[in-house]
């Protein structure tokens, strides 16, 4: 079975880039390697530059899984947000790059870093659910709150309102933008100035 997560350190700096060939399904196969590559960053004390492949970070869960039901749908829905916490609790700082779109579960993912750049360009940033009929989980609600305005929260969460990387430094989703051929060189350089801070303090 093809990897979907590659993991590279120079320096102070890993880089965890999800590939699955297509949309970066947030499949149990996917969480699995994630989290084995965010504890090999953990081991190596290495700040983080999580990315996708080009045009997009995650769409979100694997559909086929949740369309499935039963204790995979489950289990899957759980990792999800168990990544979230992990991210957001993370020993050492994370820049996410953000390649392209970054829906749904992809979304929640984004804003778990702590530092996010986005490639500028025609991309969908957005949680999706209440458009497609699903009922937003309290754990996607607070991480939305987390980062957004209160404005661009309430817009989010309860209209599904698509944002884009023009607007999404003023909502609070993205830090920074810039073009996609420079995406990865400016996380790199983030993260190795973040990489600097005290551990500790962090």
């Amino acid at each position: 079975m093809a990897e979907v997560v590659t993991y590279t350190l120079d320096a102070t700096v890993a880089t965890i880039t999800m590939d699955d060939g297509k949309v970066n399904a947030l499949s149990p196969l996917m969480f699995a390697e994630l989290d084995d590559a965010f504890t090999q960053a953990e081991h190596d004390s290495a700040a983080v530059v999580l990315t996708g492949r080009s045009g997009i970070l995650s769409a979100g869960f694997d559909l086929k899984v949740l369309r499935a039901g039963g204790a995979d749908a489950i289990n899957m829905l759980r990792a999800g947000f168990a990544l979230s916490e992990r991210m957001l609790s993370f020993p050492t700082p994370i820049v996410v790059a953000c390649p392209g779109h970054a829906m749904a579960m992809g979304f929640f993912v984004l804003l778990s870093g702590d530092y996010r750049i986005g490639a500028a360009g025609s991309f969908k940033l957005v949680a999706n659910e209440v458009a497609i009929g699903m009922t937003m989980p309290h754990s996607a609600i607070e991480i939305v709150r987390h980062r957004l305005t209160p404005s661009c929260f309430n817009r989010s969460v309860v209209l599904a309102e698509i944002f884009t990387p023009d607007n999404a430094i003023d909502a609070g989703i993205l830090d920074q933008v810039v073009p996609a051929e420079e995406l990865l060189q400016a996380a790199a350089s983030a993260a190795a100035g973040l990489a600097q801070l005290d551990a500790t303090a962090h």
